[in-house]
């Protein structure tokens, strides 16, 4: 009996290029640029500055509100500071008194007494306050500058590394072929089909 299949292996085919690793150089030209900086002279005067602060000046002859609240102020704790320091004189004297002595009169002896200081003052009672800066001349003087500007460009190394290139062609197969007769079902229906007649019938 013939067989019925054919079997055929299809290989594997490939092609393989190999690159080998470069070193290039690529060169360069050298630029040169000049470029020139203008001197000059240049003078600088500062003249001298006079600053008058007159403000304690003018305040001792019209006082501000925040002033004369102060000065107020410093009058009322004088007052209490005398106030206080009276009521300690009238007690010690009460303390002190002899029998028959009139501590009264003294103290009202006391009270009556012309007070000789007249408190004479000159206004303003603060001058104005001067302050100034020194004058100053400042003399500068530049040359022309020449500027060398070199531009050396180097060669460039370029490493280019090897690679291995692999590309298929053919890619593996099996092929399966069915190389016998065609096999007819019910067997009656091949055209060259023969009856078996039976012989001892």
């Amino acid at each position: 009996m013939e067989p019925l299949l054919k079997i055929t292996t299809v290989p594997l085919k490939f092609e393989m290029t190999v690159n080998n690793a470069r070193l290039e150089y690529n060169n360069s030209n050298a630029q040169l640029e000049i470029s020139r900086d203008d001197g000059g002279l240049k003078i600088k005067s500062n003249p001298i500055k006079l600053d008058i602060d007159s403000f304690e000046c003018y305040n001792s002859v019209n006082p501000t509100a925040r002033t004369s609240i102060k000065d107020a102020a410093e009058k009322g704790k004088m007052a209490a500071y005398e106030a206080t320091a009276a009521y300690a004189r009238e007690g010690k004297l009460f303390l002190n008194a002899k029998i028959g002595e009139d501590v009264i009169s003294k103290i009202a002896a006391s009270k009556t007494e012309v007070n000789t200081n007249v408190g004479i003052t000159f206004t303003p009672t603060a001058r104005p306050e001067l302050n100034w800066s020194k004058p100053e001349i400042m003399i500068e003087y530049q040359l022309d500058k020449l500027n060398f500007d070199w531009k050396v460009m180097n060669g460039n190394f370029e490493f280019i590394p090897g690679n291995i290139e692999i590309s298929i062609t053919q890619r593996p197969d099996v092929v399966i072929e069915y190389i016998g007769s065609p096999i007819y079902v019910p067997p009656s229906a091949d055209p060259e089909y023969v009856p078996i007649t039976d012989l001892r019938a």
